[in-house]
């Protein structure tokens, strides 16, 4: 789900999430989209992100593996 969100979040309908791929790898990921991408998932998944789960970000394998952790915990 995580990548159909990206997908249809960056108009890229080749986007293929890697857990190593960085906001580097993505055309029009910037500090703004980074905060509006959170914000879309956060509403998709019905979760919540704090700030320090944000500033830990360091890569797509790191939101995934938050996103699971948040899931799971509800």
């Amino acid at each position: 789900m995580l990548g159909e969100i990206f997908r249809d979040f960056f108009d890229d309908e080749n986007l293929i999430l890697r857990p190593e791929m960085t906001a580097r790898d993505v055309d029009g990921w910037d500090s703004l989209a980074h905060v509006r991408l959170l914000l879309t998932i956060e509403r998709k998944f019905q979760i919540k992100f704090s700030a320090p789960e944000v500033g830990g970000l360091r890569s797509v394998g790191d939101l995934v593996s938050l996103v699971a952790h948040k899931t799971n915990a509800m």
